[in-house]
């Protein structure tokens, strides 16, 4: 029983530990941000942009755009309702989704190669001597010259 519960105890110490890892945490916030951000696009294609559409198709409500088809099989059953109003807002959404994606990822993308290009930048910055360090290292090596003619 007493290597059960040593099992147990490194167990929970190592998940412990890899749960509080920054990325297993930057992943969860990156979840809940995401989910939080696919209601408020969803709201907005359902409660802002497919109305002024339906308006202009004459008062169309695309939660409503069904087709419906007999029921072949079971007669006494109602028809069979196909909702294509809803996969159309759902397309504008996954649509909507890519796009700010799109960017955001553009975005970071953009950041990166400014890092890059800074880091590349001080690294030559560093590489590069001025003339003073130049005049230093060729008085210190006619000093290492001239003790070793002494010794």
């Amino acid at each position: 029983m007493a290597g059960v519960g040593r099992c147990c105890g490194n167990f929970c110490k190592e998940f412990k530990q890899f749960a509080l890892r920054g990325s297993v945490i930057d992943l969860a916030i990156g979840i809940i941000i995401g989910t939080a951000f696919t209601t408020v696009v969803q709201s907005f294609v359902d409660d802002i942009i497919t109305p002024p559409f339906g308006l202009i198709l004459g008062g169309v409500d695309f939660v409503n755009l069904t087709a419906k088809m007999k029921n072949f099989v079971y007669k006494d059953q109602p028809p069979v309702v196909i909702r294509y109003g809803k996969f159309i807002q759902t397309l504008i959404s996954l649509f909507i989704m890519a796009l700010a994606l799109f960017f955001l990822i553009k975005g970071v993308n953009k950041l990166h190669q400014l890092a890059i290009r800074k880091k590349q930048k001080e690294e030559t910055t560093q590489l590069e001597t001025s003339d003073e360090v130049k005049i230093l290292c060729e008085i210190r090596d006619l000093l290492a010259k001239q003790s070793s003619f002494e010794k």
